[in-house]
């Protein structure tokens, strides 16, 4: 379906393709603003509202459409392609990530899910900096030690790679897996990190 919400897209450069496939509501409650960024490991997505970033995504990952698909269902938005506040303030947190001089991410989020969703998310944010975990070890955090698969879906929902640091939960053996940016892109987090 052609996007319903006429924009203009191409400063998104290799997103622009996958957000003009997503048709927005006809009278969006919200608008969604959207910034390519470059990285060490690839470009990147970024989204916020006034509320918070939404979304950071890298180019080439899986599902990317759907989840664009889902924000836009959850928050009843229309993406536009312009810069934010919260987008400048995220670049430069990313920035210092990158260059190994990170602390953690301060900027304000925004991320709509279902309940269980949120409390993983919540959980994910509170791994510490070069540490991993499992997804066992991550379902017990959430209260719901039985629940692994149901944690590993919620965690692949994840919109906001990186500062919601998804790619620190590992398999049971510390193997990595499950992660939808790529496991070469996993594994060079962690290293930067110093978890590997």
């Amino acid at each position: 379906m052609a996007n319903q919400f006429r924009a203009d897209f191409r400063a998104l450069g290799p997103f622009q393709a996958t957000v003009e496939a997503i048709s927005a509501p006809a009278s969006p409650a919200t608008t969604i603003h959207l910034c390519c960024l470059s990285s060490p490991m690839g470009p990147l997505l970024a989204g916020a509202v006034d509320q918070g970033v939404c979304l950071l995504e890298f180019h080439g990952r899986h599902n990317l459409e759907g989840q664009l698909a889902t924000l836009v269902r959850r928050m009843d938005a229309a993406f536009q392609a312009s810069t934010h506040p919260l987008i400048a303030q995220l670049e430069k947190e990313l920035a210092s990530y990158f260059a190994g001089q990170g602390k953690g991410f301060s900027v304000p989020l925004c991320l709509p899910g279902t309940p269980f969703e949120e409390k993983v998310w919540a959980e994910l944010r509170r791994i510490p900096l070069g540490t991993t975990i499992s997804y066992a070890q991550l379902a017990d955090k959430v209260g719901q030690p039985t629940a692994s698969r149901a944690v590993a879906g919620a965690n692949g929902r994840n919109r906001v790679a990186l500062v919601v640091p998804c790619h620190r939960v590992v398999g049971a053996s510390g193997t990595l897996v499950g992660y939808a940016g790529g496991l070469p892109r996993k594994q060079a987090l962690l290293e930067l990190e110093g978890s590997r």
